[in-house]
Formats: structure tokens, sequence, C-alpha cells
């Protein structure tokens, strides 16, 4: 409680009003240049082949986001029209069949055509409406390019900073941009000569600092702008803690549980499983994995794999990590799981 709460409660609305009037100045500035050139096409006329990649992302990934589409349509639509994403790829966004994701383009399509959705720049009112979408887009673009695909990741912060100068006091972005740049400064750390360096032994002096305080800093804009944080701004706050030396993982467990109360999300539950073992009971955290319902999510079977390794079921562990091998995507992914797999045999070849 501050000393002279209505003293406070007149500051603080009126700093809310002062940012409120800037924001709308700001916001009037950015989408006039956004409506340069107004788009009329319509998605018919939209090639949506792989090769696509339109000019203005981010002005196109808002024309995309119509809220007359579900949310998960929205996103899926826009990743493959104008995130260079395949269709493939955007289906292991959303832990769904590669046919299963056809299938939602092609409904998601058909429904612009039927309602006559305009392929149209949205007014700057509606831009908030948006966000949420746009939010996630981004975020799964920068998500496919974390492992080995740098241009996805630096192109996703990039449309995160014009975001964050387009609507100044929205802490998701802020949280989203703290998130995707606290996690891009470990990338020397994380493959190091096409191997894949697990977050416990990677050189800490190889992260890029100046990212770790830009992205501190945004979380700290986030927080500032609303002490209740959502998702994005919990994440950003569990990066910020990975990045210290020597890691609270009592702490990144509570911010995980925060996240999965306000989610629901399995991936979370397994990443809060993560930090459970970490911090130092693998056997409750596999007691939580062997709960959660997965299927083929490739970090579902590598980190039970890596859990069975620790406790000392060594065959079950094997059959683990060589179903994560079967579905890893990258090289540097299929080495780190093949030579954790060869640790696992006996020296006699038994």
């Amino acid at each position: 409680m501050p000393q002279y709460p209505v003293a406070w409660l007149v500051t603080t609305g009126r700093n809310r009003a002062i940012d409120g009037l800037r924001r709308e100045r700001t916001l009037e500035d950015k989408t006039r240049l956004l409506r340069n050139d107004r788009l009329t096409v319509t998605m018919d006329e939209i090639d949506l082949d792989d090769s696509t990649v339109a000019d203005e992302r981010l002005k196109l990934i808002f024309t995309c986001c119509h809220p007359a589409l579900a949310t998960e349509a929205q996103v899926a639509l826009t990743l493959r029209a104008l995130g260079g994403l395949s269709t493939r790829e955007i289906a292991r966004g959303f832990l769904v069949p590669e046919e299963t994701m056809k299938r939602r383009l092609s409904r998601a399509k058909a429904k612009i055509k039927a309602a006559g959705i305009p392929f149209a720049v949205p007014a700057d009112r509606l831009l908030p409406d948006r966000l949420s979408a746009v939010l996630a887009v981004v975020y799964l673009i920068f998500n496919e390019g974390y492992t080995d695909r740098g241009d996805l990741a630096s192109e996703a912060i990039r449309l995160g900073r014009l975001l964050a100068e387009l609507m100044t006091d929205e802490p998701e972005i802020y949280g989203l941009l703290a998130l995707m740049l606290l996690h891009d400064s470990r990338r020397e750390a994380r493959v190091v000569a096409g191997e894949l360096v697990p977050l416990a032994y990677q050189d800490r002096s190889r992260y890029d600092r100046a990212k770790i305080d830009a992205g501190r800093s945004a979380l700290g804009r986030a927080l500032a702008l609303r002490p209740t944080a959502g998702p994005y701004v919990i994440q950003a706050a569990i990066a910020s803690l990975q990045a210290d030396e020597n890691i609270d993982w009592d702490e990144v467990t509570v911010l995980y549980e925060h996240l999965e109360r306000l989610t629901g999300s399995p991936v979370v539950a397994l990443n809060r499983a993560v930090a459970i073992a970490e911090a130092g009971s693998a056997g409750r955290a596999l007691e939580l994995v062997e709960s959660l319902d997965l299927g083929d999510y490739r970090y579902f079977h590598s980190t039970r794999a890596e859990l069975l390794r620790r406790l000392g079921r060594d065959d079950e562990a094997r059959q683990a990590f060589e179903r994560a091998l079967r579905l890893a995507v990258t090289d540097s992914e299929r080495r780190f799981l093949a030579r954790r797999l060869s640790e696992l045999w006996p020296s006699d070849g038994s």
C-alpha cells in the first residue's frame, strides 16, 4: 500500500492517460504509413507456395489476422502465406499432423471466400483486436528459426521491435520481444561446431550480453506497464533467470506453475518438469512427464529419455532416445541424441 493512496491513484491515472495519448499519436503516425498503397487484393490472389516472401510483412500479418477466423486459423494462414513456413513446419508448431493442418488452411481460405472477408489493412482502432494472433505468428516464426535458422529468428525480433514502436503500451509485446532477445542471446552457446549444448553445459561467455540487456530492459518495460504478467512476460522472466550464471530453478519452477495455470498447456507442464528435475527431483519430474499426452512431440520423448537416464533406467531410456531421434528435425539435435544413445550402450557392445 502506498503511503498516500489518493495521490498515488491520481498520479498513476495521469501517467496512464499520458501514455494513452502518446500511443494514439504514435499509432496514428504508424498506421498512416501502413495504409500507404492500401491492399485491395483477395486471398485467392496470393500465391501460397513455399517461396512466397512478402514485403512490408508486419502490415500483411495484421491484414491476415482477421477476427472472423478462429485464432488458430489466423495464425496458420498467416504463417503459410507470409511467414515463409511450409505446411509441415506450421503443423509441427501446432503439434498436429500435416494433413490436419492442410485441412485447417483449406477451411480458412474457404471461409474467407464465402464470407467475402476483405484483404485490407485494418483501421488503427482495430489493431488491438488482432494483436493476440499477430504475437502468436511472430513467436512461431521465431521458434521455427530458434534451432538452426537464424534468419527467421532475426526477422521475428525485427517484427517484435516494430510492434513495440507501433503499440507502445501493450505489455505482452514487450514480453514477447524480451523473450525472443533473451533466447537468441544464447544462440552462439547453444550450438557449437554443429553440436547441441544443453543449458547446464553452455559457455556463458558466448552469450550476447547486449541482447540480454535489451531483453531485460523490455521485460522491465512490460512489468512497469502491467504488474500482473501475461504469458509472454512470464516466459521472458523465466528466460531472464536462465541467463544467470547460477539459475534459481526453484523460482523457475514457480514461474512455470503460474504459466501452466494461465495457459493450461501440456508443453508448459513439460517445461515445468524439466525445471523440477534441475532443482533436484528427477523422480517427481518423470511422474509429471508420464502424465502428459504429447504424442509425437519430439521434446516430450527426449525429456522423458533424459529423466529415465538420470534415474538409471537405461533400457527404457534407450527406447525413448531412439524415438526422439526418429522425430528430430535438425542435424544438431540428431547428433546430440545419437551421442546420448551411444552413452547408454555397454562398452563391450552387448
